[in-house]
């Protein structure tokens, strides 16, 4: 049976990956709907943030930056950005259907890649140190 740590730091995860591949693909969305190209101009840039998607997606990101907060303090940096590394593997698959973005095979190639990388690091423990050892 998994500790309550463990489910902890997975349910983070989740929802982290969550968060910000819903935040990404709300932003894409709002941003290729907009009137305007977004450019040099800040007043663009504010005018923007007025698209309900892309207020959307920018609160979702700055949730997805809280709970990635939280999950830092319960595992290692060293398991946890390669295990959010699968957000660019959900990125792409959104990006393809719901954006109907074109997806080259080299790019699915990389895409299977970051899967295969981050599925060996999530099968490590998600903690090499001890809260012992940090209240040295």
């Amino acid at each position: 049976m998994p500790s309550t740590r463990t489910v902890r730091t997975y349910f983070l995860l989740l929802l982290f990956l969550a968060l910000r591949a819903v935040g990404n693909l709300c932003l894409a969305w709002g941003t290729k709907h907009l009137p305007e190209t977004l450019a040099a101009d800040p007043l663009v840039y504010l005018r923007s943030m007025m698209d309900p998607f892309v207020a959307i997606g920018i609160v979702l990101l700055i949730l997805g930056l809280l709970v990635r907060l939280a999950l830092l303090s319960v595992a290692d940096l060293s398991f946890i950005l390669p295990t959010t590394a699968v957000g660019y593997v959900i990125a792409a698959i959104l990006g393809r259907f719901f954006l109907h973005e074109s997806v080259s095979p080299q790019r699915w190639l990389a895409v299977a890649l970051i899967f295969g990388g981050a599925a060996l690091v999530s099968s490590t423990p998600q903690s090499t140190t001890s809260k012992a050892e940090g209240s040295k």
